[in-house]
């Protein structure tokens, strides 16, 4: 009974709501500013990538060039490439963020911090930034390729983006949702590891 109410009372005490944990990982962010840029970084150039192929695609089919096969094979192994280094980039800016954050980490699981609060502060974290990284990454591709195209194909531009762009819409939510995921899968193994850090160990690391 008394390991039951001690449990009951960490968990009253460490069980944080998801308003206080945004918080929280808001004030991470703000504070590893250059940090979460490193990581954002990598999700913005793949998803901007991403959307340049997106839109490029959509404004040649409503003009009626299209591509061929080949070039269409091309260009979606050079995507998928494109992708898997960014998410490999977040892994690893992730894990470095792990490794300076050693103490903090293990001062919170001294103080009562479940493993699953920590795991929920890192992921809050990579949604946060994976999101802003895929809006702003998936706006610029968007509107450069446009830019490109209009100067390409002067009248017949306007003709095309009236043809395309619901599918430019479209083309936009998917970007972002991809990069916001692929933040989440990438911060999953780094957060994992962070939560499973023993406390003592972690304090007396040198960072």
């Amino acid at each position: 009974m008394a390991s039951e109410q001690h449990a009951t009372g960490i968990k009253r005490q460490i069980e944080l709501p998801w308003s206080k944990a945004f918080r929280m990982s808001l004030n991470s962010i703000r504070i590893r500013f250059w940090r979460s840029m490193i990581t954002a970084a990598g999700i913005f150039l793949g998803i901007a990538f991403l959307q340049s192929v997106l839109t490029t695609s959509a404004i040649l089919e409503a003009i009626g060039e299209g591509y061929d096969d080949a070039l269409r094979l091309r260009q979606t192994w050079l995507v998928v490439m494109s992708l898997l280094v960014s998410t490999v980039g977040v892994v690893n800016s992730m894990l470095m963020s792990v490794t300076e954050r050693y103490r903090e980490i293990g001062t919170m699981k001294c103080l009562g911090a479940l493993d699953k609060l920590v795991v929920k502060l890192f992921l809050i974290e990579a949604v946060l930034t994976g999101l802003v990284a895929s809006i702003l990454g998936s706006l610029i591709g968007t509107m450069a390729m446009l830019l490109v195209h209009w100067i390409r194909f002067g009248s017949r531009f306007g003709v095309a983006f009236a043809g395309a762009w619901q599918h430019l819409l479209a083309n936009l939510a998917m970007g972002v949702t991809i990069g916001t995921v692929l933040a989440l899968v990438a911060a999953w193994y780094p957060a994992w590891r962070a939560a499973k850090m023993p406390p003592a160990a972690a304090l007396r690391t040198e960072v």
